[in-house]
């Protein structure tokens, strides 16, 4: 009997894929707009956690593999649930590609010759994406695994460097509130669309539904609990970072867990963090190749991917799409050869963040008009609250949408677009292999 996911194996899952390689670059970007951006980290944590509610309360009504996917297609009908899928799969495998990277950048404070070698670079980059790779096709039990005991090895020191750092705290370097230059507003609002970034990845819980212990119950928990993990570990480190480290020297970081860390514990606490990065971005590689494969395999099972992403193996693993979308990793970074990694990890990570958002979007939709379809899933009494919920879950994510800027939201739409044609092209496939059965059968 194939073992599944347990409630810690799932919270580590949506810990893992959220703490990832973002968060450690996170407090350098932030710091051009100033300590205001604590004010970001707090409204995008209560965003997050409506999200998170939405996830859970749509993961009771539909415990099956697929996450947004199932929820958008039951809501929006075959089309809206097929862009979802497309679109987050192409998230999921580009932003594999950004994080392989941000860990060989993190590599390089070690190994410094991958900083100047682009073949030694891309040959780790690309055979750590290969390793989870298969550590995933043996088995989701053993990624869960591998999961659990990664997200602990970066959880701990990640909680216990910003609680030791509150007590080193200088009050004067948190007083550069607004050094952006535009409104408090318009700080605040850039600093959002920054910090969402971190929270991608919190609706992982839901995605690999069919291979979860009770379902109905552990994945709303694990949302919920890894979610509020997460939200705790950024808003203390950005507070702790910027009360140590002043502002003009923290926009300067290229690395500021670890110059944070080397100011309060000395030189060694510059290389201990840097492995805690390293663990972190393996951790979240691992994650996030567990779920490249599950999207597609839930959308082939409903005819709207090829069948092939629908095959599994004997330990329910979506071979097809997992070896698919890693292949798909590596011509990415073969396509970014000759760029040094910041350069690679900043054109990537704009790829993924808005085909991201996109299944937020119509996922906090979906809760409304799954309600108008399925009036018997109501709970009359909750359906007020829970509806309020889904409303305020979309104000935010459109909010992060417009915060994100003209030039993502045009590449990102350009993006869901270019669904359509793919979309038609498996209609004309479906209606193609009908004809074709409907004419041996008269034969």
């Amino acid at each position: 009997m194939n073992k599944k996911l347990g409630i810690w194996m799932l919270t580590a899952l949506v810990v893992g894929n959220m703490v990832g390689s973002g968060v450690f670059l996170l407090p350098a970007s932030l710091a051009s707009f100033g300590s205001i951006t604590i004010f970001s980290w707090i409204a995008t944590a209560i965003g997050a956690m409506l999200l998170a509610l939405v996830f859970a309360k749509l993961s009771k009504l539909f415990p099956r593999t697929g996450g947004p996917y199932i929820y958008c297609k039951e809501g929006f009908g075959n089309f809206i649930g097929f862009q979802v899928a497309y679109n987050y799969w192409i998230c999921t495998w580009a932003g594999n590609a950004a994080i392989a990277i941000a860990l060989t950048g993190y590599l390089s404070a070690f190994f410094p010759e991958l900083a100047h070698n682009n073949l030694h670079a891309f040959l780790l980059t690309a055979g750590v994406v290969w390793l989870f790779t298969i550590v995933n096709i043996i088995g989701i039990h053993l990624a869960g695994s591998f999961q659990l005991y990664l997200t602990i090895l970066k959880f701990v020191p990640l909680i216990l460097a910003a609680l030791i750092g509150i007590f080193y705290i200088d009050v004067a370097n948190l007083s550069y509130f607004n050094v952006s230059g535009k409104s408090n507003f318009s700080a605040l609002s850039s600093g959002a669309m920054l910090t969402l970034w971190a929270f991608l990845g919190l609706e992982s819980a839901s995605i690999p539904a069919d291979d979860v212990e009770n379902p109905e119950k552990t994945i709303p928990r694990a949302t919920i609990i890894g979610t509020s993990l997460a939200a705790v570990v950024y808003i203390l480190s950005t507070i702790a970072i910027m009360g140590v480290i002043p502002m003009p020297e923290l926009q300067d970081s290229a690395a500021p867990f670890a110059d944070f860390a080397g100011k309060i514990f000395g030189p060694w606490g510059m290389y201990a963090m840097g492995i805690v990065a390293v663990i972190s971005c393996a951790g979240a590689l691992n994650g996030w190749i567990l779920v490249q494969g599950q999207i597609p395999m839930a959308a082939a099972k409903d005819g709207l991917f090829p069948r092939r992403f629908g095959r599994v193996s004997k330990n329910r693993s979506p071979v097809f799409g997992i070896v698919l979308s890693s292949v798909l990793v590596t011509l990415a970074l073969i396509l970014n050869f000759n760029k040094n990694l910041i350069d690679q990890f900043t054109f990537i990570i704009s790829l993924a963040t808005l085909a991201g958002i996109i299944a937020y979007l119509y996922t906090s939709v979906a809760e409304f008009v799954i309600y108008i379809k399925y009036p018997e899933k109501a709970h009359k009494k909750k359906i007020v609250k829970t509806l309020t919920i889904s409303g305020l879950a979309f104000l935010y994510t459109f909010w992060a949408t417009v915060s994100a800027g003209q030039e993502v939201v045009f590449y990102g739409s350009l993006l869901l677009f270019s669904s359509i044609p793919i979309y038609g092209w498996m209609e004309w496939q479906k209606y193609r292999s009908a004809i074709l059965n409907r004419v041996t059968a008269d034969e």
